[in-house]
């Protein structure tokens, strides 16, 4: 009996974009998980407080990621919880509800991998979950731009991704060619002026925003 696998995108998702769908694609046509496990974000500790509702963000996500050849679900588990959200605490869950067999690759951008050692109890994630990380423009993976304490772990712990599959938890894949330079603060403010930024959100996401007038002052 196989081991089951399951990527986890967690983000604020405020709104989804397309380089979060890419990330999502990119590792699940890199480690076939069972699933694609996204968690939207109830309260980030380390960004401003969200716009949409989680309805909207829900909604969105659902449409984002339909055409993703591996299933989707939507975790609310952080819309749920009250007070800060944390990363440690939702793997955790995950991990008790998943079994200590399952094998559970965490899915972040190099701009989250570069503050990684800010995190609560960042150390402790390995114990729980895979970490893996793919560059963009401007926030790159390589040793220079990484603080050293996260270096030194991420080296030592890099798997193949048959290993990561193989394994529960605590290795680390770096992903350097995910070429895609988005953010959803550009994104909203681009809304916020009437324009309609096609080439950076799925269109079935744009049309939502449009038709439910979201991210206007």
């Amino acid at each position: 009996m196989s081991r089951p696998c399951i990527a986890v995108l967690g983000g604020s998702f405020d709104p989804v974009h397309n380089g979060h769908v890419a990330l999502g694609g990119y590792f699940a046509r890199l480690l076939f998980p069972d699933t694609l496990r996204l968690i939207p974000a109830g309260n980030p500790w380390q960004k401003q407080p969200l716009e949409a509702s989680a309805e909207d963000r829900i909604a969105m996500l659902k449409l984002a990621f339909r055409g993703l050849p591996v299933p989707v679900v939507i975790d609310e588990q952080e819309i749920r919880r009250q007070g800060a959200t944390y990363t440690i605490a939702t793997l955790k869950s995950l991990r008790a509800e998943l079994g200590t067999d399952a094998a559970i690759a965490f899915l972040i951008g190099a701009d989250q991998l570069q503050r990684l050692d800010t995190w609560v109890e960042w150390e402790s994630l390995f114990d729980l979950a895979h970490i893996c990380a793919a560059a963009r423009p401007g926030f790159s993976v390589d040793e220079a731009h990484l603080p050293q304490a996260v270096r030194r772990e991420f080296a030592r712990r890099a798997g193949t991704p048959q290993q990561l599959r193989d394994t529960p938890h605590g290795l680390t894949y770096l992903a350097g060619n995910l070429d895609i330079d988005i953010a959803a603060t550009d994104i909203r403010a681009a809304l916020r002026r009437g324009e309609a930024p096609a080439a950076l959100i799925p269109g079935a996401v744009l049309d939502y925003i449009k038709s439910h007038h979201l991210y206007q002052d």
